[in-house]
C-alpha cells in the first residue's frame, strides 16, 4: 500500500509558463493517494487564471499547517516565501525552479517524475540551512524575523549613504559609511551578497559574512564571523531613518531602533535529489571554471 503523505504547496502567481507543470505534479501526487494542501493565493491563482480544476484537501493561510514535505514552485525568491511560512515547522521544503537561476529551487520540471519518485523511494538527501533571526532594541517592526538569505540595511530612496556602526559579540568591530550592509548566511552568499562582491560561502561551513553595499572606503571588505556571533547594528541617516530588508521583505526603520542578529534556534531543511550538489550547482548555474575563450564570437 503506499504511503499516505502530505504535501504543502506554495508558487508563483506570477508565471503562467507554469501550467504545465502544476498539472504533472498534482496528477503524480493524486496516483499515489497523497494529501494536497494549497497555500490560498496560490491555489486562486491557479484556478482562476490557470484554469486548472482540482479540489484540494485543505487551503494554507499563514503558518497553521502541517505537512510532511512542502513544494516551492518557482525561484528562489518563492522558495524564500515558502520557507518563511515553514518556519521551525522542521518540513522538508522542495524546490522545483519554474523561474531563472535557482540555487535553492534546483529541481528542473523535467525532473519532477523522478524526484517524487525519489520522495516515495526515500532516496533523496536533506540538506540542514541555518538561518539569521533579527531582534528589535526599541521600535519594533510587524514583518517576519528570520532570515535564510539575508539581512540588509539600506538607506532609503535616493538619501544620502547612511553610517552603520557594527559590533560582534559585544566589542566594536567597524563603522561603514555606504549605501547598505549586508549580513549573511551561506545559502544568501550566492544572493544579494554575491552582486556587491561578496564571497561564495558553502552551506553547513557555520559562518555568516558581513558586506558592505557600495562602500565609501575602499578598504572596506567583507568579514566572515563564526554563526554563534551575536551582531549588533546601530544606523545614523540623514533624513533619521532606513530600510530593513529580511529576505526581501523591507520595512522602514528609524535612529531609535538597534538591531541584534544571531542564529536562529532551528534550520530550513532543503530537499535535495541524491545526484545534486552545492557545487554541481555552482558548475551549472555559475558556468563555474568554464573557459570563455573556446566559445565562438
Amino acid at each position: 500500500m503506499a504511503e499516505k503523505l502530505k504535501f504543502a504547496l506554495f508558487g508563483n502567481v506570477y508565471q503562467a509558463k507554469k501550467s504545465a507543470s502544476v498539472k504533472q505534479l498534482i496528477s503524480l501526487l493524486t496516483a499515489r493517494g497523497a494529501k494536497l494542501y494549497v497555500e490560498s493565493a496560490f491555489h486562486d491563482y491557479l484556478v482562476r487564471t490557470l484554469r486548472l480544476s482540482f479540489r484540494p484537501d485543505g487551503l494554507i493561510t499563514g503558518r497553521d499547517f502541517f505537512a510532511d514535505i512542502a513544494v516551492s514552485m518557482g525561484g528562489d525568491g518563492t522558495f524564500l516565501a515558502a520557507a518563511s511560512q515553514v518556519g521551525d515547522k522542521r518540513i522538508p521544503i522542495l524546490g522545483i525552479n519554474m523561474g531563472r537561476l535557482g540555487f535553492l529551487a534546483d529541481v528542473s520540471p523535467e525532473e519532477i517524475e523522478a524526484c517524487i519518485d525519489d520522495i516515495y523511494n526515500h532516496t533523496y538527501k536533506i540538506d540542514e540551512r541555518s538561518v539569521i533571526e533579527v531582534q528589535y532594541e526599541g521600535p519594533r517592526l510587524s514583518g517576519y524575523p528570520f532570515a535564510l538569505n539575508e539581512v540588509a540595511v539600506l538607506k532609503r530612496d535616493n538619501s544620502s549613504m547612511i553610517s552603520i556602526r557594527v559590533e560582534v559579540d559585544g566589542e566594536y568591530l567597524a563603522t561603514y559609511q555606504a549605501d547598505g550592509l549586508i549580513i549573511n548566511t551561506p545559502t544568501g552568499s550566492t544572493g544579494y551578497a554575491l552582486s556587491v562582491g561578496g564571497p561564495i560561502i558553502v552551506p553547513q561551513s557555520g559562518t555568516f559574512c558581513i558586506t558592505p553595499v557600495a562602500s565609501h572606503s575602499l578598504n572596506a571588505r567583507p568579514i566572515t564571523l563564526q554563526d554563534r556571533a551575536r551582531i549588533t547594528l546601530s544606523v545614523e541617516s540623514r533624513n533619521h531613518n532606513f530600510l530593513v530588508a529580511i529576505d526581501g521583505r523591507s520595512e522602514a526603520c528609524t535612529e531609535a531602533t538597534r538591531l541584534h542578529l544571531r542564529r536562529a534556534p532551528y534550520n530550513i531543511k532543503v530537499l535535495q535529489r541524491k545526484n545534486h550538489s552545492f557545487y554541481s550547482t555552482l558548475r551549472e548555474k555559475l558556468m563555474w571554471g568554464a573557459d570563455p575563450r573556446g566559445q565562438s564570437c
